[in-house]
């Protein structure tokens, strides 16, 4: 198991990094756009395997309108910082600009108002189909967007989705082995029996280490690099367990098959939904970088 881990993390690294490096925000918008539908399906193969059947279509084609707004956000020369937070305004959008991201939670509802209304599934489904949807809207898409925002977030933006990528990959590969070696203490069995306090603290350091390593290529202080690395980590560490949660709660051990070593797409990504976007609250709110 371990060399199927290590040789999928070979290929899938370097071309991640290649993307994020050297591709422009559109492309790296429909890189984000592919994971987020497949990570959204593995979602809703969850929700179905406790009988939750979600409106598979219409949660993923609002998906992909909010991965559209996220783009058109950064991409309009009216982008500030502190405007993409949530949407321009009102008026930028009618002329032509990026929607807002409540406008297409909005469309989201209606969607769910309508297919409520002209569904043929029996009404025991209409609450469970309603609900995995918003939640997979919620918990998956929607943070994942935050990808594009990191990443158009001037010109170290592709730098800072990176440094978030790193300090979870470095904290995921430090908690793997050094939790598997010398971990006697359980983080949370309840929700994943393997995780221990030890890989946790191995996993938060890695990512300390890894603020340090970005010194040279963001220019960032110490502090603040630091500061994104801990609540960065501390956020994709709760992503990890949230995701351990929803399969425990499915029975099921992997989210999908699709990546050798880790299982499907939603295992590999779990702790990214969190740390994306709580690294760019931290860059916007805390550090406050000048538009």
């Amino acid at each position: 198991m371990t060399w199927k881990r290590v040789a999928t993390a070979v290929v899938l690294v370097p071309f991640a990094v290649g993307l994020l490096l050297w591709g422009s925000t559109a492309i790296v918008s429909i890189a984000v756009a592919l994971v987020t539908l497949l990570a959204l399906f593995e979602y809703f193969a969850l929700g179905e395997a406790i009988g939750h059947r979600g409106y598979r279509f219409w949660t993923g084609t609002c998906a992909l309108v909010l991965v559209y707004a996220q783009w058109r956000g950064v991409s309009d020369p009216g982008y500030s910082l502190a405007g993409g937070l949530v949407a321009h305004e009102r008026g930028r959008w009618l002329a032509g600009g990026a929607p807002p991201l409540d406008a297409v939670f909005f469309l989201f509802v209606l969607g769910i108002a309508a297919l409520t209304l002209l569904t043929k599934r029996p009404l025991v489904e209409v609450l469970p189909s309603a609900g995995i949807s918003a939640s997979g809207f919620t918990l998956v898409a929607f943070p994942l967007s935050f990808a594009i925002s990191l990443h158009g977030a001037g010109g170290q933006g592709p730098a800072l989705l990176l440094f978030a990528l790193v300090i979870v990959w470095v904290s995921d590969t430090a908690a793997y082995f050094v939790g598997g070696a010398i971990g006697k203490h359980p983080l949370a069995p309840h929700l994943s029996p393997k995780k221990t306090w030890e890989g946790t603290v191995a996993g938060f350091l890695g990512s300390m280490l890894v603020a340090l390593a970005f010194m040279p290529w963001v220019n960032v202080p110490l502090v603040h690099l630091l500061g994104m690395a801990a609540l960065g980590n501390v956020a994709g560490q709760v992503g990890d367990l949230l995701e351990s949660g929803y399969k425990r709660s499915a029975g099921i051990k992997d989210s999908g098959s699709l990546l050798p070593g880790h299982g499907g797409v939603l295992d590999r990504i779990d702790a990214l939904i969190l740390a994306i976007p709580v690294v760019w609250y931290y860059w916007v709110l805390i550090y406050s970088p000048k538009p």
